[in-house]
């Protein structure tokens, strides 16, 4: 049996270029190209962490530039709790913890935007904790199943 594709809910809400200034207003950059740095190295490194179908679906979501950007990256093996997500970027791009704290702020709370509520719960249910916040999010314990 084939897959059966699946309609596309969300379509691009913004341009790129729109998304560049809500991530430049978000950051408070002095430049649209400081928040285009921003939304390059921020959108790889969740292009890594992500896998299936809320992968497919976020792409969808975005500018298409936004969406390379995402899909571009392999899926690593083993997940980045939120905190080893923002060292790991940091790390990568040689920025310190705090501006790579501050940059993926910027960015992921406007692609929570973009995404909307459920895609959003989709996401942070497939990631490890940590993320929530990382999107502009209240970061919510899972629960945890009772001792036997």
């Amino acid at each position: 049996m084939y897959d059966q594709p699946r309609s596309n809910s969300y379509q691009p809400s913004m341009t790129f270029e729109e998304m560049l200034e809500r991530v430049r207003h978000e950051g408070a950059y002095s430049t649209r190209d400081h928040a285009a740095g921003a939304v390059h190295q921020v959108l790889t490194a969740p292009g890594r962490q992500l896998t299936g179908d809320e992968r497919v679906d976020l792409a969808q979501c975005l500018p298409v530039e936004a969406a390379l950007a995402l899909t571009t990256s392999v899926p690593n093996s083993e997940p980045l709790t939120g905190r080893d997500f923002v060292t790991d970027l940091a790390s990568r791009t040689g920025a310190s913890p705090a501006t790579t704290r501050w940059d993926t702020g910027a960015v992921l709370a406007t692609v929570a935007r973009l995404t909307g509520p459920g895609l959003l719960a989709r996401i942070l249910h497939q990631l490890p904790e940590g993320y929530a916040l990382l999107f502009g999010q209240a970061e919510l314990r899972r629960p945890e199943p009772a001792a036997a």
